[in-house]
């Protein structure tokens, strides 16, 4: 189902149809080994999108390294950095930088425009895996597993019709697609996230839809689950019950692809919610943004969204900020992750590494 017709916004149709040309003749370059992609010396996980916006990928990216580290893995992140002009070195690391280095502080995270050099600095330093955020449609980079994220909620970047039926369809700028829906038979596996958001039969006609246009490719479930909140100025990052936000008046502000899967989280939390001041996706704060909020309530935000305030005037009251910590849990289809993570190839110096080990205990 293609975007409604009518007004101003038709006139996008014909640079979203050159775009979707552009994305198509550059994809099967790549698919016929017209353009090349690179191999780094060890093993590339890539989660990424099939339309713009949010769809957890941060989240996943985390799980991802948890599961790695279980099966003793060492894992490294690669990402693009939004709004990045250079290399790590030149400029401060982005919100997503900031918010996995406190989710996971023994993994190494390099951002760069050129994902190629900074996975190979990764696999050089003895890194096992390198996880890319963000990294399906940037083919140059080689991959072993190829995870793409659809929302629930709005799976092609649109929302789903408020009176239902398939949610919009259309080409940047028209819409939010990067690529065409039949990019989805090049995934591992495509896993849905915000299941708990839809109802079944929203999920099962979306699953439906998947199958047809990429028959074969696997679907796993997810979703983000709460799992507690914190005070902002906590150095400790101290992790609160969510009990204890049930019946608290607040207001919200955001500056994420998906404000309305944060606030719907909120509000099933039990807060009394007031506002929800949003912003952009990776919008950059600055000082009187958040004027007025933590005056008279609470307030919450996402970790995201707290990670870009450091050094920046807050609310009026920083004892009020509250971070919500998210997680995420797979629902359906945790082994065809594990299988896949199982697949991957060891390289040389883990090998070495397990040689060791059996010869320590031999």
């Amino acid at each position: 189902m293609l975007a409604e017709r009518g007004g101003w916004v038709e006139l996008l149709w014909a640079p979203a149809l050159l775009f979707a040309v552009i994305a198509r003749v550059r994809s099967t370059l790549y698919t016929r080994r017209l353009l090349s992609s690179f191999e780094v010396g060890a093993p590339v996980v890539s989660v990424g999108n099939l339309a713009a916006g949010g769809t957890g990928k941060t989240p996943m990216i985390a799980w991802l390294a948890g599961r790695l580290r279980a099966r003793g893995l060492r894992a490294g992140i690669v990402s693009r950095g939004y709004g990045a002009d250079g290399r790590e070195g030149d400029r401060p690391p982005n919100d997503e930088a900031r918010m996995l280095a406190g989710m996971l502080p023994d993994v190494p995270h390099l951002q760069d425009r050129d994902r190629v050099r900074a996975a190979t600095q990764l696999a050089d330093s003895g890194l096992d895996v390198i996880l890319v955020d963000d990294g399906f449609q940037h083919r140059r980079l080689a991959r072993g597993v190829d995870l793409v994220l659809l929302d629930a909620l709005r799976p092609f970047g649109l929302p789903i019709p408020a009176g239902g039926g398939r949610a919009v369809e259309a080409p940047l700028p028209r819409g939010l697609m990067r690529e065409p829906m039949s990019a989805l038979r090049r995934a591992s596996a495509v896993v849905l996230t915000r299941v708990d958001a839809v109802s079944e039969a929203q999920l099962v006609q979306l699953e439906q839809r998947i199958h047809q246009v990429a028959p074969g490719v696997p679907l796993v479930r997810a979703m983000h689950a709460p799992v507690g909140y914190r005070v902002a100025s906590d150095p400790d990052r101290t992790r609160r019950p969510l009990e204890d936000l049930r019946g608290l008046e607040v207001d919200l502000f955001s500056g994420i692809g998906n404000p309305g899967a944060f606030e719907s989280t909120a509000s099933a939390l039990g807060v009394r919610l007031v506002s929800h001041r949003q912003f952009p996706d990776h919008h950059a704060f600055a000082p009187g943004d958040l004027a007025g909020l933590g005056r008279d309530r609470a307030v919450l935000t996402t970790a995201k969204d707290a990670a870009r305030l450091e050094g920046l005037p807050q609310v009026d009251a920083p004892e009020r900020l509250l971070v919500l910590d998210v997680d995420l849990t797979v629902t359906r289809g945790e082994p065809v992750l594990d299988a896949l993570l199982d697949a991957l190839p060891p390289t040389q110096r883990s090998r070495e590494r397990a040689s060791i080990h059996e010869g320590l205990h031999g």
